[in-house]
């Protein structure tokens, strides 16, 4: 019987690859683009999002500073979601949903792309940080489910992975920065 259901499971994620491949390539190479031109211009790429996305922004960001498949100099990313002192204080005296505007507000520049992460596309702090970024005149890609959200309009670049189900969401959304950190690298390294 589990038989069954895994294989079930497996070709429902596998349609979604296919979608993802057939919907999103253009939006991905975009994304690409975007990065590599940031880091030409000397310019940082900052990750953020909640829960399963906070562990993506902390995973890409770790592909640009250590390695995806060369030997390479570091390449500047950095996950806003790591420093729980910070968050934690700006959670306490401001409000959670400041807690990465606050960090693009001190740390980010024009250069720089906000790689902003949300399934839903509606969580407060990352559409703060958007705000955030725009104002400073950063870049921002935006990573969503295919649902309609608030971030639709606020991103220079959105990709929306074609799913309505967090999980399957989440599975395509570590695919989309993988594929994106691996642009990057053959085409700086």
């Amino acid at each position: 019987m589990n038989k069954d259901k895994i294989s079930k499971i497996i070709d429902e994620i596998s349609k979604n690859f296919a979608e993802l491949s057939n919907n999103c390539s253009d939006d991905i190479d975009a994304a690409a683009q975007l990065i590599i031109q940031s880091i030409q211009s000397g310019g940082k790429i900052m990750f953020c999002g909640n829960g399963g996305s906070a562990a993506d922004s902390q995973h890409l960001a770790a592909e640009l500073i250590g390695r995806y498949r060369k030997d390479r100099k570091a390449l500047p990313g950095l996950a806003l979601t790591t420093d729980t002192s910070n968050i934690t204080a700006v959670a306490n005296d401001y409000s959670y949903k400041e807690i990465f505007s606050r960090q693009i507000e001190g740390l980010g520049k024009e250069n720089d792309v906000l790689y902003a992460i949300s399934t839903s596309g509606k969580s407060e702090n990352i559409i703060e940080a958007i705000n955030a970024a725009k104002k400073l005149k950063i870049k921002i890609i935006g990573v969503t489910g295919n649902d309609s959200n608030d971030m639709s309009n606020i991103c220079d670049i959105l990709i929306k992975a074609p799913s309505s189900m967090p999980d399957r969401i989440q599975e395509l959304h570590i695919t989309i920065g993988q594929i994106i950190c691996g642009i990057v690298e053959e085409t700086l390294c």
